[in-house]
């Protein structure tokens, strides 16, 4: 059994972020608001959307029993969309709110996504390209304005997931996420694609891993590979990457991912999926592929 720890689906193109905001332009693509085209689903998959149902099909053909949906500013907040997802499919697929937390109504938004929606997995995308950071300045993720969010999220037993960038950009704090987990200490926290190290940020990954490494910090690897571009299939730096964190953290704190769609315009869902296998034993797959997973985001 396996679990697809990142991934996405859409029926509707809202993104928004450092270049403005992303729509549809037809045949799998879609266009910024600097002009900028991008290759957004495989042709195969959908020409303007990516459903749940069609994702479902994906998830069959190769195997995955569950996958997690994280929305965030690249693709556009659903919230309502991913609620009825949820309540559709609920033995396949845990989704996460999110919201912008400068809005002038945050905490009602907030009343709505606990208290009707019943959201209890909430993530963050703070990076300053696609996250909140690439519209907003910079701003403490530890700071009043978060932490208030945190401990009511906490208070009903909720999971907290973060993209946090890179290394070098002013959404990447790790202190800041220690300094979370140590506030709420029964809450667990996942990092999205292993804090998403670049080629060249080795012992900046190295640091972030030493500070991170906590009870309740946990890792995805989605779309490692695509962090560390160009690099051709297997991508050596990501597998050394992966290795670095199994040794520095342990396998129970790694959930496999794709990032699906926008990842498999260039490679396939097997691809994705065999390049961070090779690195586990059969033991250590059932919990990087599978267990973790269940554990954190479908209680199990």
């Amino acid at each position: 059994m396996m679990i697809d720890a990142h991934a996405h689906c859409f029926t509707q193109l809202c993104g928004f972020g450092a270049d403005g905001e992303l729509r549809s332009i037809g045949g799998g693509q879609a266009r910024w608001a600097t002009g900028e085209v991008i290759d957004l689903i495989p042709s195969h998959y959908g020409d303007t959307t990516f459903s749940a149902e069609r994702f479902l099909s994906v998830m069959d053909s190769h195997g995955v029993e569950k996958a997690v949906l994280l929305q965030g500013g690249f693709l556009g907040f659903a919230n309502d969309y991913l609620h009825r997802v949820g309540k559709t499919y609920p033995d396949r697929f845990a989704v996460a709110a999110t919201f912008d937390p400068f809005c002038r109504s945050a905490d009602k938004i907030l009343d709505n996504l606990q208290d009707t929606l019943g959201f209890s997995l909430f993530k963050f995308e703070m990076s300053t390209g696609c996250g909140i950071m690439g519209s907003h300045p910079d701003f403490p993720l530890d700071g009043k304005l978060m932490m208030g969010f945190y401990e009511r999220i906490a208070a009903k037993g909720g999971t907290l997931v973060f993209d946090l960038g890179s290394p070098g950009d002013g959404s990447h704090q790790i202190h800041a996420i220690r300094e979370i987990a140590r506030t709420f200490r029964s809450m667990n926290i996942v990092i999205c694609h292993l804090a998403s190290p670049r080629r060249h940020h080795k012992n900046q990954l190295e640091e972030a891993l030493a500070v991170l490494k906590a009870e309740t910090i946990h890792f995805d690897l989605a779309a490692l590979h695509h962090k560390v571009r160009p690099e051709a299939y297997p991508f050596p730096t990501a597998q050394a990457f992966i290795t670095l964190a199994k040794n520095m953290v342990g396998c129970e704190h790694l959930m496999w991912g794709t990032d699906a769609p926008s990842t498999l315009v260039q490679y396939t869902y097997q691809q994705l999926m065999d390049y961070q296998r090779a690195l586990f034993t059969e033991e250590e797959q059932q919990k990087v592929f599978f267990a973790n997973a269940q554990r954190i985001y479908f209680k199990g």
